[in-house]
């Protein structure tokens, strides 16, 4: 991961992106096996064989004990299909956990068994899933993982999926053929990505400046970490954080996104996102009210002395 670099300035600091700057985005593997990740690198037409289905003898194995982390649009179609708000999924179904790479917060699903390692809450042992068509994202791509790599000075990611083969799973012997992009249409991916991609960036930015200590050499404050987690987690709360606190005296958001975003949660997660990146990184993601820069600004001054 990265390692300090000038740029442009004696002793500016930011991360480099190296070959070993890479995320694993999305894999329920639960390490029943010694190495179940094939070291292969599958794009788009590229195929593999796997099928899972009902009559498979290993039917509902892999929905126990698994380590399922839940992105934000995940957690929006779940609540929908469940009808309860954000707070009370949250409470029923979840754990609270850390992304490892980046040390932000995240929820895991909640397994059942004393240790974590029985079923999961949405598994029926004759129907299967029961929450199949807002499945998660780690369960859409089973057995397949995505990696999410940005290598140094390049200007855009590069995605890549590899195959998940564990000991229990005998998907692997079903004779189905298909390639990775036609898997991933039939499994309904492409929305999950598209309405996750912010967070994600916003974790491998952070994995990437872990090394130097934190974004600009300080790790994310407490206050900064709760409001990641609730934009991540609570679409209604952070609504309820744009339209009823002081967030649209300080920010000028656009009408017409904003408008769309009294009701609209993926354009509302959106602005989370841009809101994160702007608080974070300083990206120019979201606009401050000319005044309260200017204020801001005379404070900076002020606090170093130059007043």
């Amino acid at each position: 991961m990265g390692e300090s670099e000038e740029n442009g300035g004696e002793g500016e600091m930011r991360p480099v992106y190296g070959s070993d700057v890479e995320m694993n985005v999305f894999d329920a593997v639960r390490a029943q096996s010694a190495n179940p990740v094939q070291p292969v690198k599958l794009g788009e037409t590229d195929s593999f064989c796997f099928n899972c289905h009902k009559d498979v003898s290993c039917w509902n194995v892999c929905c126990h004990g698994a380590d399922i982390t839940l992105p934000p649009y995940d957690i929006l179609r779940l609540t929908r299909a469940l009808h309860l708000t954000p707070a009370e999924f949250l409470e029923g179904y979840t754990l609270p956990a850390e992304h490892t790479e980046s040390g932000m917060p995240v929820v895991k699903i909640k397994m059942g068994g004393e240790n974590g390692e029985g079923a999961c809450p949405f598994m029926h042992e004759t129907d299967g899933c029961l929450v199949y068509e807002a499945r998660p994202s780690a369960c859409r791509y089973y057995p397949l993982g995505l990696i999410s790599m940005k290598m140094k000075e390049a200007e855009t990611k590069d995605d890549f999926h590899f195959i998940v083969r564990e000991e229990h799973c005998c998907g692997h012997s079903e004779e189905k053929q298909q390639t990775v992009s036609d898997f991933r249409k039939e499994q309904g991916v492409e929305a999950y990505e598209r309405a996750n991609r912010g967070w994600i960036d916003i974790l491998m930015k952070l994995a990437s400046w872990r090394s130097m200590g934190g974004v600009m050499g300080k790790e994310p404050s407490a206050q900064v970490r709760q409001m990641f987690f609730m934009v991540t987690t609570d679409v209604e709360r952070f609504r309820r954080f744009v339209f009823e606190s002081r967030f649209l005296k300080v920010y000028k958001i656009p009408e017409e996104p904003l408008e769309l975003a009294r009701k609209n949660d993926e354009i509302l997660l959106q602005l989370g996102y841009d809101w994160l990146k702007n608080v974070l990184f300083n990206e120019p993601t979201v606009e401050m009210h000319e005044q309260v820069l200017k204020d801001a600004i005379a404070n900076a001054r002020t606090e170093a002395g130059g007043a």
